[in-house]
């Protein structure tokens, strides 16, 4: 039971927008509109410092039998089981089968993992209040997870040390269900049988009939546009 509630890597780096808080429904929320999608800023969480972005096939599935050689843990796309984990404001009390997590990124989910280990209980009560009762967003744990906090949504992820870093909403504003960035927007997140009895996460490492996470993710996604050279006179 639980708490309803892939050559090289482009991080990233630029100055932060700023937005407001608000209270509703007994929950603080985060209004941010300048991370909020748009047509003319299609994914805003370019714009927050440390963003890892990567691109990955589509639709490349694995029977709940088998695992994928993901390259990190967490992943933030690949391939991954055919079933996806319930991601409707979920909180996972246990870490769950990570293959089925990458499926509900590709629903638009953006998941939140966290080494129990290393985040207090007053900052999983934190992230807790940033999952429960909002759709498309999920939450669990990954024992020995290399970083204290990992946010992913489907291409995207951000690693943090505290619950109270402000790119934690920032992040949740732009990707959760983001219609420019999400393969599936709108695919649903509900899913009553892995609700109740979710998929168990394993921490051993795949095996040679694991597939790969496949094809490996094309890096990068974006390549900065370099100013001309000057021109040198030739040597005489």
């Amino acid at each position: 039971m639980r708490v309803r509630v892939g050559l090289g890597l482009m991080v990233v780096a630029a100055v932060a927008l700023t937005g407001c808080n608000e209270t509703k429904a007994g929950h603080p929320t985060i209004t941010l509109d300048g991370f909020a999608p748009t047509n003319d800023n299609q994914d805003p969480a370019k714009g927050i410092p440390g963003v890892v972005i990567a691109e990955f096939p589509l639709g490349n599935h694995v029977p709940s039998t088998q695992r994928v050689a993901y390259t990190s843990i967490p992943p933030m796309g690949g391939t991954h089981d055919a079933v996806w984990a319930a991601c409707d404001g979920v909180v996972y009390p246990e870490g769950i089968r990570t293959e089925n997590a990458v499926h509900s990124l590709e629903h638009g989910a953006v998941w939140i993992a966290y080494n129990p280990a290393r985040v207090s209980a007053d900052d999983q009560a934190t992230l807790r209040n940033k999952v429960q009762g909002r759709t498309y967003t999920f939450m669990s744990p990954i024992p020995n997870m290399a970083d204290p906090i990992s946010l992913q949504s489907w291409g995207h992820q951000l690693v943090l040390d505290s619950a109270t870093d402000a790119r934690v909403d920032q992040f949740i504003t732009a990707l959760r269900n983001n219609p420019y960035t999400t393969p599936e927007p709108g695919a649903s997140c509900s899913n009553p049988i892995f609700d109740r009895d979710p998929a168990p996460y394993d921490p051993s490492t795949p095996g040679p009939d694991a597939a790969p996470m496949d094809n490996e993710p094309v890096f990068p996604t974006e390549v900065p546009v370099l100013p001309p050279e000057p021109d040198v006179p030739a040597p005489r």
